[in-house]
């Protein structure tokens, strides 16, 4: 049994009923092979057994009160993978779907992605299997109230810094900042996603989503192609998703669909993104609204999406952006989409594709762009933000624009450098592992054996 195989079903063994680490473990970890061949020492320091686990988890409950007067009850995570780099760094996601696996899939995938951004970032994720939608706002501040309650016994601007994500927005980054200062009396940089007002960064909020355009931008460069007149697809209807149709409508694309959990909305004219904030961030609505106010646009729901794939990537169009959740996109939609001339696919979300779709798009010749390097952008502006908070500062729009521009560019070339180093010439997937894991590893050993 090889080294890679033997860590796996130890893996297994202690992690066991958590397949998306399992997932994500077994991607990286494929792609280290030829490194690892290559630099016994690894081996030797026991790198991938200590990578594998965190530094600590931490599990707690969150109890609260709703509207009525009921007492609720939800389960709260923390994850801090790895400080080797720098402060713990990552969101946190309220979902019903969350559970133990899924964050530490996503803490693994982050201690890789904040290495690769060159930036003074550990990894970590967070978040609770409470549902937002349909919650009240004070519903909504009670429960941040009651989990920040917890967990700012573990945070600090120089031991883990959350941000948001799935579910977590301005909103409640403010609430869960509020409870943390009123906790602790301290207002610093523990929180990232705050309000203009209150210490946030200009810019902050669309990071994801325009670096992750940015990231396809590098990717179609070196192809002597470029982005604008393009059609485009890109799934998930939140922040990362909308920040991408806005970024990809300024540069002159067509983004011509998004979707979220009840469909898909086909617009073949273009997205009207004015209209989808509206339905989406206001009305916090369906995208059926959204063709109910747009006669030329068609909703396709879930019902009619063909089995074993996802609608979205049945429309035709020349790149695909998944911005919406893991394992998103299936090795028939991956099919589908090199079938219709699809010339690039660029991750918003993480792991948003399965293990067949990524081995079909990264044999197919099509510039894939993997989530741990294509949607790093918005970490990094997070610590753009930490950066100003502890300068007691805040930049223009366009200081930060170009800074993040800057990250995706060196983001891409720094992969683009590992793969063709270990023989994987533009395979974006195996120079993203393989470059952040040497970072991280080089630091764990000039650290010791902690």
């Amino acid at each position: 049994m090889s080294y890679t195989e033997e860590t796996l079903a130890a893996l297994r063994r202690s992690s066991p009923a958590q397949e998306e680490f399992f997932q994500a473990v077994e991607e990286v970890l494929h792609s280290l092979r030829p490194l690892l061949d290559s630099n016994p020492r690894y081996r030797e320091q026991r790198l991938i057994e200590r990578l594998v686990e965190p530094e600590r988890q931490i599990f707690f409950r969150v109890t609260w009160i709703d509207d009525k007067g009921a007492i609720q009850v939800n389960k709260g995570y923390r994850v801090q993978f790895s400080s080797t780099l720098g402060p713990v760094k990552g969101g946190l996601r309220f979902h019903p779907g969350v559970n133990a696996g899924i964050i530490k899939f996503l803490g693994f995938e982050q201690v890789f992605k904040n290495a690769l951004t060159g930036l003074p970032l550990g990894g970590g994720k967070g978040g609770a299997n409470f549902n937002p939608k349909g919650r009240s706002d004070s519903e909504i501040m009670e429960f941040c109230q009651a989990f920040m309650t917890e967990l700012c016994k573990h945070l600090g601007p120089t031991i883990d810094v959350p941000a948001g994500d799935i579910g977590v927005g301005t909103r409640e980054v403010g609430y869960l900042f509020g409870q943390y200062k009123r906790l602790t009396g301290r207002f610093d940089g523990v929180l990232t996603g705050k309000g203009l007002s209150w210490g946030g960064s200009r810019g902050r909020n669309e990071a994801t989503g325009y670096g992750c355009v940015y990231f396809a931008e590098e990717m179609l460069r070196v192809r002597s192609e470029g982005i604008e007149g393009k059609v485009c697809t890109v799934s998930g209807a939140g922040n990362v998703a909308i920040h991408t149709v806005e970024k990809l409508l300024s540069i002159g694309a067509r983004p011509v669909a998004v979707s979220d959990s009840t469909g898909t909305i086909h617009h073949p004219e273009g997205i009207d993104h004015d209209l989808l904030k509206q339905v989406k961030e206001v009305e916090r609505g369906t995208l059926e609204a959204y063709a109910r106010e747009r006669s030329d646009a068609r909703f396709i729901p879930v019902s009619e999406y063909p089995e074993g794939g996802h609608h979205i990537w049945t429309i035709p169009c020349d790149i695909a952006f998944p911005c919406a959740t893991q394992n998103e996109l299936t090795a028939s939609d991956a099919e589908t989409l090199v079938a219709n001339e699809c010339i690039a696919v660029c991750e918003g979300a993480n792991m948003p594709a399965t293990p067949e779709a990524v081995s079909y798009l990264s044999q197919s010749g099509i510039a894939y762009g993997p989530g741990k390097a294509a949607n790093a952008g918005g970490v990094a502006v997070s610590q753009l933000e930490m950066s100003q908070n502890a300068a007691m500062q805040q930049w223009s729009s366009e200081e930060v624009d170009a800074r993040l521009q800057e990250i995706m560019a060196t983001i891409h070339t720094t992969v683009s450098e590992a793969a063709a180093e270990f023989g994987s010439p533009g395979n974006l997937v195996h120079g993203a592992n393989i470059a952040g894991f040497r970072k991280v590893a080089d630091a764990m050993i000039a650290q010791g054996a902690v």
